[in-house]
């Protein structure tokens, strides 16, 4: 029997009219399944996730029907829907409910009714099996953002589901805690038989290993197959979604390559160094940085900060220069004091030592309406804090009256459809475009981005990197904090890896990651043996072409 059966399934939000967010998705997933769910942003991978589970589903008119375990879920109950169906969302901090790690993985179990003794030793398991013990007594307000999403994911498995469905897990953790979350939920399956639903626009470390991918687009299920054959599809389709697809995809059929496709970096590296064996041409040219910035748009120097008198410093003299119309990206691990960096240019954290000097002048000598009125803006991590209206319109109308300048921003960010949605309706991408919209309204010349590619499908980076290269040639700066290495390794001016409260190192894209070993592009890690300096899949798949022509 399957575990789910979605029959004929067809949603709509109140607010989007004639507009299916579901048309017609019929699935069948089996009991201890891997399942990968792909697609744009806003193709409703989202709400066909939350329509498994009753209590998250959303308010809209609703037709088909959703089976669990051969029962229609609305006749399951609300008791075993928590215990049977786990289901961990995109933001951590949406998800935990207590003060404590303990108390945390502890709320599940207790809320269902479990006895002290059981409690005591369900907590103590996935406490020993996610590696929490360390940070068992902390308060979970002092957790990095992938303890927080392993705190989720432990809480949620203490309840022993049948059932693990993950919305975009990883959007806000760094390369290598995402790396590691998505393995654990790996293990989960292989040694638990625990079924996973899984939606992620970082396939490199799942796509592989998926029993099936399911892709979406506009409400439909559009392919269905295992992952090596939906690469294949989505490449002789010329689908938009084959840029999602993990690099070792890309390189191959961008360069022709002949044999099986590898899936995995592993596969990938193989596959390279039996058709390069000996390659003519190894390298690509590195620039390197110039040693002085003159007139820079943004220059920090010495900044010392901390939350409260006691606690440790968060920065710890950090020192940064920006060149006007750059693209400069920070990278480093959650917790690192990123984050802080961009509330400390913008006046909200005050350093307690340092200086910043926004194009030459001191942020404490701007007043308020000269600094964030044409001249700085900051898009936050969490869109949902810009919006305060009803629709997308009326929060882009606070910011002007122009309606032509309006319809132009609209256009640029792709959100003309959904002007009169609530925000809230919306996906993590479309959020994510409709925040930058009205950030961009502003009109700002220094422009600070705290992960803008969070939650947007690889088809939109491409089109925010239009934007962001579109804004540089009008000479705005952009200082963005990502963990998206490969969007920073592709389309970032300067890189610099923020560790321990500080700028450790600052160089071009193709140093910075062509010279570290964890730290970098998949497309780095599959052919450094063969290519040096190759940190983009276009790289790799340029040399591949170079070496193809020299031995004709």
């Amino acid at each position: 029997m399957a575990h789910f059966q979605i029959k004929d399934l067809t949603f709509s939000y109140p607010t989007a009219k004639a507009k299916k967010s579901l048309d017609g998705v019929s699935l069948s997933i089996e009991k201890g399944e891997y399942i990968v769910l792909c697609g744009k942003s806003g193709s409703g991978k989202t709400t066909l996730l939350r329509q498994l589970k009753s209590v998250l589903a959303p308010h809209g008119k609703k037709q088909g029907e959703i089976l669990f375990n051969g029962t229609p879920l609305e006749q399951v109950s609300q008791r075993d829907q928590s215990a049977k169906i786990g289901y961990v969302m995109q933001n951590p901090d949406d998800q935990i409910v207590t003060d404590k790690v303990w108390h945390e993985l502890a709320f599940g179990l207790e809320s269902l009714g479990y006895d002290q003794k059981t409690m005591r030793a369900r907590v103590a398991e996935m406490a020993c099996y996610f590696g929490i013990a360390d940070w068992f007594h902390r308060d979970v307000a002092n957790l990095s953002g992938g303890q927080k999403q392993l705190l989720n994911l432990a809480s949620i498995m203490a309840m022993q589901p049948e059932v693990l469905i993950l919305d975009e897990p990883t959007s806000q953790l760094d390369p290598i805690a995402a790396s590691d979350f998505l393995n654990t939920v790996r293990k989960i399956n292989i040694e638990l038989g625990t079924t996973v639903i899984i939606t992620e626009h970082r396939l490199e470390d799942i796509f592989p290993y998926a029993d099936r991918a399911i892709v979406m687009d506009g409400g439909k299920v559009i392919a269905d197959d295992t992952p090596r054959n939906i690469g294949k599809l989505l490449y002789e389709q010329k689908n938009d979604m084959f840029a999602a697809m993990p690099t070792p995809v890309r390189v191959f059929y961008g360069s022709n390559g002949n044999g099986d496709c590898p899936l995995t970096v592993r596969e990938g590296r193989t596959w390279l160094s039996k058709t390069y064996p000996e390659p003519t041409i190894s390298t690509l040219p590195a620039e390197e940085l110039d040693d002085e910035i003159e007139n820079p748009a943004l220059s920090l120097k010495e900044l010392w900060f901390r939350y409260e008198k006691d606690s440790p410093d968060v920065l710890r003299g950090v020192s940064a220069e920006v060149p006007m119309g750059s693209l400069y990206a920070i990278v480093g691990g959650n917790g690192a004091g990123k984050s802080t960096t961009l509330k400390a240019i913008c006046g909200i954290c005050k350093p307690y030592r340092g200086k910043v000097k926004v194009f030459g002048k001191p942020i404490e000598k701007y007043k308020a309406t000269e600094l964030f009125g044409g001249c700085l803006a900051m898009l936050p991590q969490d869109p949902k804090s810009l919006f305060v209206k009803k629709t997308v319109r009326e929060d882009l109308a606070e910011m002007t009256k122009d309606e032509k300048k309006i319809a132009e921003i609209a256009a640029i960010c792709e959100i003309e459809g959904l002007l009169d949605s609530h925000p809230y309706d919306l996906s993590g991408g479309e959020q994510q475009r409709s925040a930058l919209a009205k950030v961009l309204l502003t009109e700002p010349k220094l422009l600070l981005l705290d992960e803008p590619t969070k939650g947007i499908d690889s088809f939109f980076k491409e089109k925010l990197a239009a934007i962001l290269c579109k804004l540089k040639e009008q000479g705005i700066t952009i200082v963005m904090v990502s963990h998206d290495v490969e969007f920073c390794a592709k389309y970032a001016d300067m890189v610099s890896m923020f560790f321990d409260g500080q700028i450790l190192t600052t160089d071009t894209p193709r140093r910075f990651f062509g010279n570290n070993s964890f730290y970098t592009t998949a497309a780095n890690r599959m052919s450094r043996h063969v290519f040096s300096m190759a940190v983009t899949a276009e790289d790799v798949v340029e040399l591949c072409q170079q070496n193809r022509e020299a031995q004709v």
